[in-house]
């Protein structure tokens, strides 16, 4: 069988097994001879069995079996197609991408979004973590006329907005007053820091000699935890962000949470109110002021002040409107 018809029933076995919760192979079976991939002919057991070890191998989504309730599968480990994962993430790009192909005669009334794959630079940086070899780049950040070489070991990717990130360790001799940290990897003396770098603006990129081991204890998802998308501002303290949306935009935000700490704290016929664990910084602000009067923010009155000045400084940039023509 062709890798694509494969890959075709695997997602359909995820996307299954994932909406019911439990079911059994008789079960699965009664569902897929409804689709046009099955010809007529139901999952044989030895080859259901293959195909759970290829999604996990594949997509580290591990299926097991409830021997004690009727040989029911279920997914073990749910938690990864509910977060920002990369699982999550390949099952429904996969998933959207087969649903396009299988319609490809109406190419030209679906649209979609373009969303870059920074090619080159995203498989080296991939390439450069998978080896733990530091990196090199030339980096032009936006307003400057020249780009800055910098070197850095590459932590971690993120996809945010349509934009990928890389999130990059230096290390420094410590400065007055500073604790060195002791860990493997980290000369004497040393400290570490983080940035992260949109790959859109990477000129070039190269691998260096040098390697790197990165902190057993660093997890990519603990440092973005408390972040609304990639800046990390760790002199804004974790706090609760409480924000009201009014008419339609409540629903747009119960069905598109912002932030996966989003939490509905009241529902009302005009409003309702969603909660926020995070650092509001300003990415955050900046989206907030996307919406106009269609949000408010209720809690902390700090951040809900610099709203209020940046929009008002929003308003002044129209004021000229306001002079008799």
């Amino acid at each position: 069988m062709k890798s694509y018809a494969l890959f075709k029933q695997y997602i359909w076995l995820v996307n299954i097994i994932h909406r019911r919760g439990k079911i059994s192979l008789s079960e699965i079976n009664r569902e897929w001879l409804y689709t046009d991939m099955s010809g007529g002919v139901t999952i044989a057991r030895n080859t259901f069995l293959r195909h759970k070890n290829a999604i996990e191998d594949i997509f580290g989504i591990i299926i097991e079996c409830d021997t004690h309730h009727d040989y029911q599968y279920y997914i073990s480990n749910r938690h990864v197609l509910s977060e920002d994962s990369i699982q999550n993430w390949m099952l429904s790009t996969i998933t959207v991408n087969n649903i396009l192909s299988e319609n490809i005669s109406l190419a030209d009334r679906i649209l979609l979004e373009v969303v870059p794959s920074e090619g080159n630079f995203l498989q080296s940086i991939i390439d450069a973590m998978r080896r733990k070899v530091r990196i090199q780049l030339s980096y032009q950040k936006y307003g400057c006329d020249s780009s800055t070489t910098l070197s850095f070991a590459p932590y971690c990717l993120r996809l945010f907005q349509c934009r990928w990130y890389v999130l990059g360790q230096f290390q420094r001799p410590v400065r007055e007053g500073e604790v060195p940290m002791t860990r493997e990897g980290l000369p004497e003396g040393y400290t570490e820091c983080f940035a992260t770098y949109s790959l859109d603006r990477v000129k070039k990129i190269y691998h260096t000699d040098e390697s790197f081991e990165i902190d057993k204890d660093f997890s990519a998802a603990a440092y973005f935890k408390y972040c609304f998308g990639v800046d990390r501002v760790d002199s804004i303290p974790v706090q609760k962000v409480l924000i009201r949306a009014y008419g339609l935009q409540r629903y747009y935000m119960r069905d598109l949470p912002w932030h996966h700490s989003q939490t509905e704290k009241y529902w009302g016929e005009e409003y309702a109110d969603y909660e926020f664990t995070l650092r509001p910084t300003s990415d955050f602000i900046r989206f907030i002021m996307r919406y106009g009067s269609l949000v408010k923010v209720l809690a902390p009155t700090e951040l809900a002040r610099k709203v209020k000045a940046q929009l008002m400084e929003a308003v002044d940039m129209y004021s000229d409107l306001d002079e008799e023509p």
